[in-house]
């Protein structure tokens, strides 16, 4: 399992339709966090080892309605 956390820029007014679309219906999609900054929310996503990651934002996370931009972040250790 890979964990990555996209960052979503939306269209004005919309990140609560955006971060509520997307716990509904990406099952990838774990978490989503309001955010300050130049981003507006924060997905955190598990994908399959072997899913492509690039394919997975560009298919089920960028055609989310009211998504105007993305910036992914791959992980790659998490510590607790």
């Amino acid at each position: 399992m890979q964990t990555i956390f996209v960052q979503v820029k939306c269209e004005l007014g919309k990140s609560y339709d955006v971060a509520g679309q997307a716990v509904e219906t990406v099952t990838q999609v774990s978490e989503v966090h309001s955010i300050s900054g130049n981003w507006d929310l924060m997905l955190k996503c598990y994908l399959e080892d072997n899913q492509d990651i690039g394919h997975f934002v560009c298919e089920k996370i960028q055609k989310i309605p009211g998504i105007k931009d993305t910036f992914t972040i791959i992980t790659f250790k998490a510590f607790s």
